[in-house]
Parts: structure tokens; sequence; C-alpha cells
């Protein structure tokens, strides 16, 4: 099945200069959305892996059923004043300007393995905060993976140590 032929592209979003790439066809897709969140499942189902971490708001899209999948936790990594109890946060860099994540404090136990999962993996600034989080909490990151990546931001060289893994490539 061709993935990739089910993401729309949108042309100066979410501001001039940027190609947004919209999964929203693909997720209408029961057979393509399955066949993505399988996808992963098979890659990381030998990694050891006891929680699944995700930043808000496409990266929820497949880090929770991924967790549901292979039976795992799930962590929501947030923005900031989205979570009610006491959270670890970092700041990083995006493509177009900057933004804080934030996770629960008690989300993730010394030495547990956590895969951490997005939709997209652009430069890489919010695969390394939420890098952050987790081994700033104790956390071991067991691996990454992506729906897309666009291999032209060098996203991975900020991510560099890390089995990662991306579905498709740009």
């Amino acid at each position: 099945m061709d993935l990739r032929a089910l993401i729309r592209e949108v042309k100066d979003f979410p501001k001039e200069g940027i190609v947004f790439l919209d999964i929203t066809p693909m997720l209408l897709v029961p057979d393509a959305f399955r066949r993505a969140v399988d996808r992963l499942a098979e890659t990381f189902e030998d990694s050891g892996a006891t929680k699944i971490v995700a930043a808000e708001a496409r990266g929820f899209i497949f880090g929770a059923p991924l967790a549901y999948k292979m039976g795992l936790g799930f962590v929501p990594i947030r923005k900031h004043g989205k979570l009610p109890h006491t959270v670890c946060s970092v700041s990083y860099d995006l493509e177009y300007g900057t933004d804080t994540l934030c996770m629960h404090d008690d989300a993730i136990a010394k030495g547990e393995r956590v895969l951490v999962i997005d939709d997209l993996l652009a430069t890489g600034g919010t695969c390394a905060g939420m890098i952050k989080l987790v081994e700033t909490m104790g956390g071991v990151v067991a691996g990454i993976g992506f729906l897309i990546e666009l291999g032209f931001l060098n996203g991975r060289e900020k991510i560099t140590g890390y089995a990662c893994h991306s579905l498709m490539t740009e």
C-alpha cells in the first residue's frame, strides 16, 4: 500500500514557504491507518519498551494506537499549561519558531525503556525535546519512530545515537 499517495501537500502552511504534509487523507482510509500503525509495531516489537511518549497533537494519532497495539503505557507530552500535575519541561526550536514541551514528572520510572513516536521528523527539535524529557526522568530511549521523515531538513543530526525508523522519507 502506498501510504505516501494518501498524504496531501498544503503549500504555505502554517506560514509562507512551508509545505505542510497533511496526513488527514491517510487517516480517512482505515486500511492505510492500520498499516502505518502495524508497520511501526513490527519495527519496535523487540525493543523491550514499556511505554510510548508522543507529543500533541499529531504524535498522539500514532502514539496512542501503537501503545494499545503493543500493550504499552502511553505518556502524552503536551504544550505548556496543558497538564494538571507537576511537570518536567523543555523548550526547543521548531523550523518556524520555538515551543515548550511538558510531561508529568512521574510518568517514567528510572531505567524504563521508552519509544519516542511522532508523525513527522523535520528539523529534529520536537524529537530532541521529547528525548530530553525521557532522559531527564531517567528513562532510556528504546527507539524512535516516525510516519514521515523530511530528510532534506537533516533532523536526524539532532537525534544521533538512537535507533530511528521512518516509514517514508521525503
